[in-house]
């Protein structure tokens, strides 16, 4: 069982759990804006009470440190006790998210979860989570201040990867 698991299952079955996945950590070790979208809109899910841990899901890409270590220091920096924190630091993709955490999950007795992620990217992680036996829902950040040919770029991206995933049978 993951260290202070104790304290993260009252967590756990009394509040509910966000599953926070992660995005690119910049050369400096400065957290990509969508790393910001994900952890702000997270760390307002655990303020107003709907969930009472977030599992943050995310290793090392390119840059360390990895991308659960600054969404940690984030949170952190919103004011969320490391009570209510959960590192899963070796996922490179969102397959990786979900058969990481799910063990973690498993052990604080936890089916039902909530993820967080950009829409665009929501259909896939939901797929990948139901085949590694999670009840999941997504809860997505607005996509803010984005230039419109790089959200356009990320939906086309991601219809292409849903598409590969289910093929594939990811998760299975």
């Amino acid at each position: 069982m993951p260290e202070g698991a104790g304290v993260h299952k009252a967590c756990a079955k009394t509040q509910g759990v966000a599953l926070v996945l992660g995005a690119a950590v910049r050369p400096d070790g400065t957290p990509s804006p969508a790393v910001v979208r994900r952890v702000g809109h997270a760390v307002a899910l655990w303020q107003s009470g709907q969930v009472g841990l977030l599992v943050l899901s995310g290793g090392v890409r390119t840059h360390p440190p990895t991308e659960a270590e600054v969404m940690a220091r984030l949170c952190r920096e919103a004011g969320v006790p490391d009570a209510a924190l959960l590192l899963e630091t070796r996922a490179l993709t969102t397959e990786e998210n979900m058969r990481l955490a799910q063990p973690l999950l498993a052990g604080l007795g936890c089916q039902d979860v909530v993820i967080v992620t950009d829409r665009f990217h929501a259909a896939r992680a939901r797929l990948v989570a139901q085949r590694v036996g999670l009840r999941a829902t997504a809860s997505c950040p607005r996509l803010t201040g984005a230039p419109m040919s790089r959200v356009l770029r990320a939906w086309a991206r991601e219809a292409v990867a849903l598409g590969w995933y289910w093929l594939r049978g990811a998760g299975r």
